[in-house]
């Protein structure tokens, strides 16, 4: 469980429904089931990676840094929408980080489970400097830079294994 999955979990407001920042934020929704949030955003990046797939490589690092820095605003906002430091069910930031995840990464769905267990791994254990960061940086830029950092970690994770694996 990562830190801003709590026990008890926050409620879902009713905007994630009629404001698209919003819900865009909550990835399209998956972010208001009952658990473990970040893992169904997580799972709500999936289909978009052979989207991204399609892309030169340099189209898809490009993808990379605008979802990045749309994410360090979206989340930004929606957080200070609904008065809450990271609410749970903000998700976007885990969904670019699994797409960090899976650049360069083969196509295949068996690449898709692995990059989605490793990210997760990386996400929920937070390894220095990630767990610092999480809990010291605020705003949109903190929501989103402790799983940018997450999918970084992951993504050379994955160079490993695609590299071993070669």
């Amino acid at each position: 469980m990562t830190d801003h999955e709590s026990a008890t979990p926050q409620p879902i407001p009713h905007s994630v429904w009629s404001n698209p920042w919003h819900f865009i934020a909550f990835g399209f929704g998956s972010g208001t089931l009952p658990k473990a949030p970040g893992t169904w955003g997580s799972l709500v990046a999936l289909p978009f990676i052979p989207l991204w797939q399609m892309l030169p490589d340099w189209g898809y690092w490009l993808m990379l840094g605008l979802t990045m820095l749309f994410g360090f605003w979206l989340c930004g906002k929606v957080a200070d929408d609904l008065r809450v430091h990271d609410h749970e069910g903000i998700v976007w930031d885990e969904m670019v980080g699994m797409w960090i995840t899976l650049w360069l990464v083969p196509e295949g769905w068996h690449w898709l489970l692995i990059g989605f267990l490793v990210f997760r791994v990386m996400d929920i254990l937070k390894p220095w400097p990630i767990r610092w960061i999480d809990r010291h940086v605020h705003g949109g830029v903190g929501i989103m830079l402790d799983d940018v950092l997450a999918g970084v970690f992951a993504w050379l994770a994955m160079q490993l294994i695609v590299w071993g694996l070669a």
